[in-house]
C-alpha cells in the first residue's frame, strides 16, 4: 500500500475538511495518509518517495493561500527538478472569479515544470456549484487511490 502526504492550502477551512476525508479515505483502502494543515518544506522532504496529494483552495485574486504559499515558493526556488514524485491535486475555486481553481493549477503547472509523475487528472471544485466540496472530492479520492501502487 501507498504512503501519502497531503499537503492543505486553506482559508477558511473547506480544504482541510477535504483533506481530512480523503485521510479517512484512504487509510479505509489501507494506505497510510498523512494531512500536513500548514505544510513546511522540511514535510515536504521528509515525505520523499511517497506520494504527495495538494489540496488547496484559491484566493480571490487566483493566488495560494498563505498557509502553503511558502511551501510552493520552496519548491519554486529550491527544489527545482522531482521526477522521482508521484502526486495529485485538488484544487477549490469559486466560478465566479476570473481565476477559478488558480492556486491548484498553479502548483500542478509548477510540478509538471518540474517533471513529477501527476496521477489522474486535476480535480477542480466550483463553490458556485458544490457548496459541500467533499460530495465532489470523495469520489474522486476512491478513484485516485486505486491509481496508487
Amino acid at each position: 500500500m501507498a504512503n501519502i502526504g497531503i499537503f492543505v492550502g486553506t482559508m477558511y477551512g473547506n480544504s482541510l475538511l477535504v483533506a481530512e476525508e480523503a485521510q479517512a479515505i484512504l487509510e479505509a483502502q489501507g494506505h497510510t495518509a498523512k494531512v500536513y494543515e500548514d505544510p513546511e518544506a522540511a514535510q515536504w522532504e521528509g515525505n520523499k518517495g511517497n506520494y504527495a496529494l495538494v489540496v488547496t483552495s484559491t484566493t480571490g485574486q487566483g493566488d495560494l493561500p498563505d498557509s502553503i504559499a511558502p511551501l510552493f515558493h520552496y519548491l519554486r526556488d529550491t527544489i527545482g527538478y522531482q521526477p522521482e514524485l508521484r502526486y495529485g491535486v485538488i484544487a477549490l475555486g469559486d466560478s465566479t472569479y476570473s481565476h477559478f481553481c488558480g492556486g491548484g493549477k498553479k502548483f500542478d503547472a509548477l510540478l509538471q515544470e518540474q517533471g513529477a509523475q501527476r496521477i489522474g487528472e486535476v480535480l477542480l471544485i466550483d463553490a458556485s456549484e458544490d457548496p459541500e466540496p467533499e460530495s465532489v472530492s470523495n469520489p474522486w479520492v476512491e478513484q485516485w487511490a486505486s491509481l496508487l501502487k
